[in-house]
């Protein structure tokens, strides 16, 4: 039998914060959004690998991290207050809330400050690292599982040698995730059944770390495309992810979930998780399939022994 996870790519503010307008609906309802996603969680009795941006486990900073390589300018939307004060770029209460949650979620990181690894150097990806590390071990909690911010993977050397386990790695691409056909397929094929959902198989790379493709993003049928056949044959995500569900329940493999706590702005969007979360809980509960976090996934594959620590740079 199979396995399913879910990932979450926790990062409020700061999954904008380069950008040059912020999707205010998106942020301003991050964090409820987060809370209520826990609430829908624990009723399911779903645990989650939480993949959080370093930064929202402070208190508080002076917005300055002038010890950080990044360009001038990268911090500037950072206010350097505290959390009270500035919700959108702070969380350590939020962090608190997935410790005290009734399931067993994984806290992961997502880099400290949402740097995408593919384009950046490696001092810069060392120093994201350490200071997530760092605050994560402040915390009493420890980095086993990485997602990349906007999934470009890179400096995987830099994760294993700050003791990282797990990353979740790209989603392979199927012959629907391409053109005008593919584009048409994926329109009538997810309603319909004549498009089959990815499981994958979780593999050790070159640097002993556990790379763990996503599936399915949960939030990648939106817009007009989804008002469309939601009003005809309901919610296509609905359909494709209790379809990779049901196969991992009598395949081999790793059906592979993921999605932003911001991605849920309304109710409706909320109504999919329940109906994913409830299918999820009711097939565990009658076969041997297995609901895992990134760690535990890592866990089974490879010996439990914590990688050696080898940090880059000044501690």
């Amino acid at each position: 039998m199979g396995s399913v996870v879910l990932s979450l790519d926790a990062e409020l503010a700061w999954g904008f914060h380069d950008h040059a307008d912020l999707p205010d609906e998106r942020v301003s309802s991050a964090r409820e959004s987060w809370l209520r996603l826990l609430e829908l969680f624990d009723e399911f009795d779903v645990p989650a690998t939480w993949a959080v941006v370093g930064h929202l486990m402070l208190d508080d900073c002076d917005g300055d991290h002038r010890d950080h390589p990044t360009e001038d300018g990268w911090f500037d939307r950072d206010p350097g207050t505290w959390e009270r004060r500035d919700e959108e770029w702070y969380g350590s209460k939020l962090v608190d809330a997935i410790e005290g949650a009734d399931a067993d979620h994984e806290v992961g990181s997502h880099t400290f400050s949402h740097v995408e690894f593919g384009h950046t150097t490696r001092e810069i990806a060392a120093a994201e690292m350490r200071e997530a590390v760092e605050i994560a071990e402040d915390r009493g909690l420890t980095v086993d599982s990485v997602v990349f911010p906007r999934n470009y993977v890179g400096h995987r050397d830099v994760l294993a040698a700050y003791g990282v386990k797990s990353y979740r790695g790209v989603q392979p691409r199927r012959w629907y995730d391409r053109g005008l056909l593919g584009s048409a397929a994926k329109l009538l094929g997810w309603p319909t059944g004549l498009v089959s959902p990815t499981l994958v198989t979780p593999e050790v790379d070159e640097y002993g770390l556990v790379n763990i493709p996503a599936s399915l993003y949960l939030f990648c049928f939106e817009g007009r495309a989804r008002s469309l056949v939601e009003g005809v044959t309901g919610d296509p995500v609905v359909t494709m992810a209790k379809r990779g569900i049901d196969r991992a329940a009598s395949e081999e493999g790793v059906f592979h979930m993921w999605l932003h706590p911001n991605n849920l702005t309304d109710d409706r969007d909320f109504d999919r998780m329940r109906a994913i979360l409830s299918h999820l809980a009711e097939v565990r509960d009658r076969t041997p399939l297995k609901v895992q976090t990134m760690g535990e996934i890592a866990a089974d594959l490879k010996d439990d022994e914590p990688l050696p620590r080898e940090p880059i740079g000044p501690r």
